[in-house]
């Protein structure tokens, strides 16, 4: 396969899997990617070609310096021993004690070779700890241990796991010269990491202050650095690549205030771009898994040596024992640094935390092939299958055993490959106290302010700019709806879902009753009559049998089809009847709105239904949608294109007023948080963003 094919196929199977974890949220996306991976392999027969010195360069470098980008400054720094401890010295006894272990259970490994193993096993998913710390309350002292041992633990498994590797390749193992290149290469490592971090950010302030101040160029630039780094360090200076782009995120990290203070949207357009990196090479990194596990599976089954099951056992085994060493080490470390006795229920989550991720299969998918004398490697396919399997079995194992510990606590199990601008909101309420009001969520913030924005509107909302407020109330209405659904449990959702459809139901036979009633009067065609009763007729039925996954957002699609039919069967015949079609669609379209805005107020006028029990945003949505056709219609041939444009965006212009007034007042009154008023003002930051580029296209 040609390798923009490859890139191609891998990018959408991350979509695909990412779109499956949507609705099967109980099952980890980095599980979806593996057997979507291992689908290709099977049933496509497709080999994604593997060289070790790219995939490192490709994957470990960004990966790790975008952890050090994100190493947490304040509670992690107090533990900076401790977490210093973990990441190197349980490191090494994980793959000194473990590898040891390995051996004597797989006895066909060589010592090396287990000890490559055991090293490779040893760095845990920092997002999957995160994602566990919000299932399990874990003691903040431990959370911010394995926080941060997480982060870091990635360099020296990769250090450890390049020395077993070199020894098993080479058949020569000193452990002087192993303890002396440790030394070298760690500390060289961070000094060039450091040196040329340090150097990039000259490179940068100075081309700034050459008037070089492009967003884009300067976005490029930050990603380009791991890639850099990670070159000249290994190539120029023989030292470790993977402390010196861990190094150079930490610098970077640490320009972080001056960079908001000069330039917040730089700030803004990097962060994003990493999520996307960061998103995209997690998910390859798993689906090139699972396309390497019936490599590996073919190989053992065929091997006389071993079979499936015990293959599959050695995995159980080699997991196990990870998970004791782990479990023991924090048990002994709660001894160590408090007086109360230490909690095994405590030491047993922080050791089921230790989720192995993209790095552990990253580097172990970059075994070599071949030793130096042209054997082949090793038992490497049998390496390569233990190591798939202590992932998937670790991921598994969190799965199943945290809604047994936290079963009123129904949060996905999530990791580096889950959907990466997901925002934290367990921690917003942190510090809330418990005499203060309400305290909203997000959405429920944004349906707020939301609705400061519409009052804002329709208080500016005049004759000549009805077509402009309408269609912008719309709009925010369609936000309201989506939200407003999200923050109620299954049962008012259906309640709401069921009035809506009601009332649909109501403005379309209004509808066809305005429609019969031109027809009948001759103040359209016949032409014109049945292809509008088909696009009415079209509309009810999908109103009748609506998509149950798609029904929040159904009424947008029912409009927008409506609108693209009439549209498509205008062009059809506009060419025959000329200007006279034109007028008559928007007769059409005027006197169908007015007859549904009718319909709908002699049914909310009987007897027999309470306006009370319906959904009040249901109704108010259709009146509004209604309104908004009526408006079409009528300034059709009134407002220029540019004033129309003019009026949306001064109007888009108050709405954000008074948006930003509501996000103020909520924060004032105590009913949103810090953090949450920083991200609701960040997104009327990006709307902002975006009126201003329509209004500089406009004017270009």
């Amino acid at each position: 396969m040609l390798i923009v094919e490859a890139v191609i196929l891998l990018v959408v199977l991350v979509l695909i899997s990412n779109v499956i974890s949507h609705y099967l949220t109980f099952i980890p996306v980095s599980l979806i990617q593996i057997a979507l991976g291992l689908v290709i392999a099977l049933f496509w027969e497709i080999k994604i070609p593997l060289d070790t010195d790219w995939f490192l360069l490709l994957f470990i470098a960004p990966l790790l310096f975008n952890d050090g980008r994100r190493f947490p400054k304040r509670e992690l720094w107090q533990l900076r021993g401790p977490i210093f401890a973990n990441s190197i010295w349980l490191v090494f006894l994980t793959t000194i004690v473990g590898g040891y272990l390995i051996y004597l259970m797989i006895p066909r490994l060589s010592l090396s070779v287990s000890f490559a193993l055991a090293a490779i096993l040893s760095p845990t998913d920092p997002v999957a700890v995160q994602s566990i710390s919000k299932r399990v309350k874990l003691p903040d002292r431990i959370l911010h241990l394995v926080s941060g041992e997480s982060l870091i633990n990635d360099a020296s498994g990769l250090i450890a796991f390049k020395y077993a590797v070199a020894a098993t390749v080479t058949g020569v193992f000193s452990f002087g010269n192993a303890v002396g290149d440790f030394f070298y290469i760690s500390i060289v490592g961070f000094l060039a990491g450091f040196a040329l971090m340090w150097v990039i950010e000259f490179m940068r302030d100075f081309l700034r202050r050459q008037g070089i101040s492009d967003v884009v160029f300067n976005t490029v630039l930050q990603i380009m650095t791991p890639f850099v780094v990670y070159v000249i360090t290994e190539e120029w200076f023989h030292a470790s690549g993977v402390i010196a782009v861990v190094t150079a995120g930490a610098v970077s990290h640490a320009q972080e205030n001056r960079l908001v203070e000069d330039s917040p949207e730089l700030k803004l357009v990097s962060e994003k771009t990493w999520d996307i990196i960061v998103y995209l090479l997690n998910g390859v990194v798993f689906l090139i898994l699972g396309d390497e596990l019936p490599i590996a599976t073919t190989t053992i089954i065929h091997n006389v040596h071993f079979n499936t099951f015990q293959a599959v056992a050695y995995s159980f085994g080699a997991w196990a024992i990870l998970l004791l060493i782990r479990v023991i080490w924090i048990y002994l470390y709660q001894m160590v640094s408090k007086p109360r006795k230490p909690s095994f229920r405590v030491a047993l989550l922080a050791g089921l935390s230790g989720v192995r991720g993209a790095v552990t299969m990253a580097g172990v998918l970059s075994l070599p092939a071949v030793i130096t004398t042209g054997q082949p490697f090793p038992q490497r396919s049998l390496v390569l299958f233990v190591a798939a399997g202590v992932i998937i079995i670790s991921l598994v194992a969190a799965v199943v055993t945290l809604p047994l510990v936290a079963p009123d606590n129904p949060v996905p199990l999530q990791t580096r490959a889950s959907f990466s601008d997901e925002e934290d909101e367990e921690t917003e309420t942190d510090d809330q106290s418990g005499g203060q009001p309400h305290s909203m969520s997000e959405a429920e913030a944004r349906i707020y302010i939301m609705r400061l924005a519409i009052n804002a509107i329709e208080e500016h909302r005049r004759i000549e700019n009805q077509r402009a407020a309408y269609d912008l109330i719309l709009d925010y209405q369609f936000i309201i709806r989506r939200l407003e659904l999200t923050t109620r449990d299954d049962a008012e959702r259906q309640q709401v879902m069921a009035d809506e459809i009601a009332l649909r139901q109501v403005g379309l036979k209004g509808e066809q009753s305005a429609l019969d009633r031109l027809s009948a009067h001759q103040q359209i065609s016949p032409q014109a009559y049945r292809a509008a009763s088909r696009a009415v007729e079209r509309t009810l039925r999908r109103v009748m049998h609506p998509n149950s996954h798609l029904n929040v957002v159904v009424f947008r699609s029912w409009s927008s089809t409506f609108h693209r039919t009439r549209q498509w069967i205008k062009a059809a015949i506009h060419g025959s009847q000329g200007k006279s079609t034109d007028n008559e669609w928007q007769l059409i379209d005027r006197e169908s709105a007015k007859a549904a805005i009718k319909a709908l107020s002699k049914y909310l006028a009987k007897d027999e239904v309470d306006p009370q029990s319906l959904d009040k945003q249901a109704i108010y949505h259709l009146v509004v949608f209604y309104r908004n056709r009526i408006e079409r219609a009528r300034k059709h041939q009134q407002v220029s294109r540019s004033g129309y444009a003019k009026q949306l965006n001064q109007l888009r212009v108050i709405a954000l007023g008074a948006e930003r007034t509501g996000v103020q007042s909520l924060l004032e009154s105590g009913n949103v948080t810090w953090q949450m008023a920083g991200r609701l003002r960040q997104y009327i930051n990006y709307s902002e963003n975006v009126l201003m580029m329509a209004v500089n296209d406009e004017l270009d």
